[in-house]
C-alpha cells in the first residue's frame, strides 16, 4: 500500500491537533505553572514539539475573545483567566492553592516585612525557604538584590498583579491607615 503525501499531511495535522488537545488538557487540569520537563514527563513528547505546541496554543487563545489565556513566564506555562475576571476567583475557587501552606507563610513574611534580608527569612522559616524564594523568583513575585553576604528581598510589581491587589510599599502601610 502506497501512502500519498496528502495522507502524510493529514496524519501530521491530526497528530498536531492531538498534541494540542493533550497539552491544553494538562494546562487546564494543572491550575499552576508547569515547566517543559513537567510536560515531557506527562506526555513523553519531544520538548521542541511541546514548546511549539504551547506557543501555538497561546497564539490561539490570544486571538480568541476569551476570558482564558495561556501565560508563559520564565519558561513556566499556565492556563488562567484574564486579569479582568480575577474578581471571580474568590467567589468561586475553594480548595487547594497553587502554593503550599509553608510557601504562603514565607510569602506573607516577605510581604509584611519587606524589604527583608534573605538571611532573616531563613532564620524565621528554615532552610526550606530557599526553595520558596526560588519559586517566587521564577514566578516573578519577588525581586532579589545582593546585599553584603545575603540578599534583600522585596515584592515585585508582578506580585500585586498576580494577586490582583493595589500596590503599596508594604503591608505595614495598610495597618497604619
Amino acid at each position: 500500500m502506497e501512502i500519498s503525501s496528502k495522507t502524510i499531511k493529514e496524519i501530521d495535522k491530526e497528530t498536531e491537533k492531538e498534541n494540542q488537545r493533550t497539552i491544553e488538557a494538562i494546562l487546564f487540569l494543572a491550575g499552576k505553572y508547569l515547566s517543559i520537563s513537567d510536560f515531557v514527563s506527562l506526555t513523553n513528547l519531544n520538548p521542541v514539539i511541546i514548546k511549539e505546541t504551547l506557543n501555538k496554543l497561546k497564539e490561539i487563545y490570544d486571538k480568541r475573545n476569551s476570558a482564558i489565556e495561556i501565560i508563559n513566564k520564565n519558561n513556566l506555562w499556565k492556563m488562567d483567566i484574564k486579569k479582568e475576571y480575577h474578581y471571580l476567583i474568590n467567589k468561586i475557587v475553594t480548595g487547594e492553592s497553587e502554593f503550599t501552606k509553608a510557601e504562603q507563610e514565607t510569602l506573607a513574611i516577605i510581604a509584611y516585612k519587606q524589604p527583608i534580608k534573605q538571611s532573616t527569612i531563613i532564620k524565621i522559616r528554615g532552610n526550606k525557604a530557599y526553595d520558596h524564594i526560588k519559586k517566587f523568583l521564577e514566578l516573578g513575585l519577588i525581586t532579589k538584590k545582593k546585599m553584603g553576604h545575603t540578599h534583600e528581598i522585596k515584592l515585585s510589581e508582578e506580585f500585586y498583579n498576580y494577586f490582583n491587589i493595589p500596590e503599596v510599599k508594604s503591608l505595614k502601610e495598610i495597618e497604619q491607615n
